[in-house]
């Protein structure tokens, strides 16, 4: 399923039309965003959870959602 700027908006919240684009070029699901979101925001937790580092579009993902992270701050 190729994702849509509002799956982004959905997953994400209001962020910038820029990472949106981004996003959406990557080809990645709605359910890698997800993933990549939840890595990106609390990676500590899902390591103690056993789960296996992301590789892929998943992990292109996190670099997107970090960068912006960085970039705010």
């Amino acid at each position: 399923m190729t994702m849509t700027s509002d799956d982004v908006i959905a997953i994400l919240g209001p962020v910038d039309e820029t990472l949106v684009a981004e996003v959406v070029a990557t080809g990645a699901t709605p359910a890698e965003l997800a993933e990549a979101f939840a890595w990106a925001n609390n990676d500590e937790a899902l390591i103690s959870e056993g789960r296996p580092l992301p590789a892929g579009r998943t992990a292109a993902l996190i670099d997107l959602l970090v960068a912006e992270d960085e970039e705010l701050d």
